[in-house]
């Protein structure tokens, strides 16, 4: 059984991370070495984000409050004074929402076919933070 974190951890981080890389550079006008540093990825995933190449198993885009997170999230990086405390908190706060809106229900049934995602209620219910 695949629980929602691995699921989480494979599909809906990159494109979290590809959202914010596109912020990061479209909106802040930082540079792909810049943005890789921010995110602590390689700038080579930062191409890869760019080119839809890594981070579209989701498509996240057209939801209004995952944008709005994901964009205060960008604009604190891109101020520079962030603690990095704080950018997981929101960086979980995405995720969370993700989950609880059922935006990876259906990617989570292609992973694990034994999951009925009609009954399912796991992500809809608050998770404890660890930090």
């Amino acid at each position: 059984m695949l629980v929602p974190c691995e699921v989480a951890v494979k599909c809906v981080l990159p494109a979290v991370r590809a959202m914010i890389a596109k912020e990061l550079v479209a909106k802040h006008g930082l540079n792909q070495v810049e943005t890789a540093r921010l995110l602590g990825v390689s700038q080579p995933a930062i191409s890869l984000y760019s080119r839809k190449a890594r981070g579209n198993a989701l498509n996240l885009k057209n939801d209004r409050d995952i944008a709005v997170l994901v964009g205060k999230l960008a604009d604190s990086l891109a101020e520079g004074k962030l603690p990095p405390k704080s950018f997981i908190v929101m960086f979980c706060e995405v995720c969370s929402t993700i989950r609880a809106k059922g935006l990876m229900c259906k990617l989570h049934k292609t992973f694990d076919p034994t999951i009925d995602i009609d009954e399912c209620e796991v992500c809809a219910v608050e998770t404890p933070r660890c930090l």
